[in-house]
């Protein structure tokens, strides 16, 4: 079925018979005959330009998850350091239900190059930074059980947008492959529509010489 607009007709399909992955990124259309989608040369250009825009998307999306995946890559570290903190204080307070506890002297980070002693005595609770300048108190079981959910949504979030960089590269390199296929099609029927007129002319030319 030939288009001859700006939308690409048809959708791709998965294995799963679904039109998108589980995140809602559609699969591209696998165009297996260039004859599905141009019926003529007049729609090789709209044919062409509908597969480079959707190119351009997936790889505005690639960019957009490239980032993301930056930014969770550097914010895991940090909450993972957080955690084993909250783990080591919530042990220190076993130790001192045992008789095994006391104070503990320690540095914290005023800035990327500033830290201070402190000494650190049994607490019941601790506070964290939840972003944008918020700070708030828990009691450590709940800081624990807090900081173990977003190391594991962070997780199963990276998960996600490296399974969704793969499909989206796969997705690229199906419309890459696309838009060679068509823009092939257009230089054999130009080669094709070429012969076709030289063997008019010579047979013009023919006629002429014959009468």
């Amino acid at each position: 079925m030939a288009t001859t607009s700006a939308t690409v007709k048809g959708k791709g399909v998965g294995p799963d018979g679904k039109d998108t992955n589980p995140r809602g990124i559609p699969y591209a259309p696998f165009v297996d005959k260039v004859e599905d989608y141009v019926s003529s040369r007049s729609d090789v250009e709209p044919t062409l330009r509908s597969f480079q825009e959707m190119v351009a998307k997936y790889q505005f999306m690639e960019q957009n998850l490239q980032r993301r995946v930056a930014g969770l890559r550097d914010k895991m570290p940090d909450i993972e350091k957080t955690l084993e903190t909250v783990r080591f204080l919530k042990l220190r307070n076993e130790g001192d239900d045992e008789g095994e506890g006391g104070e503990i002297e320690t540095t914290f980070e005023l800035n990327d190059t500033l830290y201070a002693k402190a000494k650190i005595g049994r607490t019941e609770e601790v506070y964290l930074w939840l972003g944008a300048n918020v700070m708030l108190s828990y009691p450590i079981e709940e800081a624990e059980e807090l900081l173990d959910g977003k190391l594991e949504a962070a997780r199963r979030s990276l998960g996600n947008c490296e399974e969704d960089l793969d499909f989206l590269r796969e997705q690229i390199t199906t419309m890459e492959v696309a838009v060679a296929r068509v823009y092939n099609w257009d230089v054999v029927q130009k080669r094709k529509e070429k012969e076709e007129e030289e063997k008019q002319g010579k047979g013009k030319e023919e006629g002429t010489a014959g009468g």
